[in-house]
């Protein structure tokens, strides 16, 4: 089943997001190397490509995972964890309605 995870960044975390990115999306792209990727990427603080210094207030990543205790044990395995990125998270379960 498909699910969406909504990660909360901490108040100022660009340079730490910056410096665990490489990592974050080595484990991006062996979900989606699985097929088991429909869409990844960060919220911008502003409606903007580039937020520039004002960064990000979190990720949203929709995959496809066994069970939701897999999905929540893959979320909370995230580089930007230990990195001190985040503060929060959800995982629900998503269903893919539109386009089909």
């Amino acid at each position: 089943m498909w699910f969406v995870i909504f990660a909360e960044d901490h108040p100022d975390s660009l340079e730490a997001r910056k410096r665990a990115r490489p990592a974050h999306l080595e484990r991006l792209k062996a979900l989606q190397n699985d097929g088991r990727l429909l869409v990844a990427g960060p919220c911008p603080a502003i409606a903007e490509l580039d937020p520039g210094v004002l960064g990000y207030t979190g990720s949203v990543v929709i995959a496809e995972f066994d069970t939701l205790q897999d999905a929540e044990q893959w979320a909370n395995d995230d580089p930007y964890w230990e990195a001190g990125v985040y503060k929060q998270a959800s995982v629900k379960p998503y269903i893919a309605a539109l386009p089909n």
